[in-house]
């Protein structure tokens, strides 16, 4: 078993509001790539409030959708991302979502076991953000190896 897990935040800027028509065949879709996911291999955990909803959680604001998981390693997530039926919502992500001018999307390593909040996700994309892709926080197109056992993190 792992040391670490890969914790990912995306976020999106909807076009709409999420109950209108334009977001409909998104909201549709929804439960079957959420459980997609979680039947990926290398899916470890997804925040969800307690009813089982990620949309309802907003800490950018209302207009704006969060998806916040763990996962067991790059791989597995580039695998769930873009070789699963989630790339064909991935291709149709410009029908419900506004092209956002800065980074969306953050990766970071967590302890296994460790359950990153909202606050923790916010704070490693604003590093990303502000600081570029180090070990606290980067992306698929430069990624940083998990940390050595017993060292904080590995530049």
């Amino acid at each position: 078993m792992s040391v670490y897990h890969l914790a990912q935040l995306n976020i999106a800027s909807m076009k709409h509001p999420l109950e209108s028509p334009g977001m409909a065949d998104f909201v549709a879709n929804l439960e079957r790539i959420n459980a997609l996911a979680e039947a990926s291999p290398g899916f470890v955990w997804r925040l969800q409030d307690e009813a089982g909803d990620t949309t309802a959680i907003r800490p950018f604001g209302e207009d704006v959708l969060v998806n916040l998981s763990l996962w067991r390693d790059i791989d597995a997530l580039k695998d769930y991302v873009y070789k699963s039926a989630h790339a064909e919502m991935l291709k149709r992500r410009n029908e419900w979502f506004s092209r956002m001018g800065e980074a969306h999307m953050v990766l970071w390593w967590v302890p296994a076991g460790h359950l990153p909040c909202e606050l923790e996700a916010v704070e490693r994309l604003q590093w990303l953000r502000e600081k570029g892709p180090t070990a606290q926080a980067f992306s698929f197109r430069q990624a940083f190896a998990p940390p050595f056992c017993g060292s904080a993190a590995a530049e």
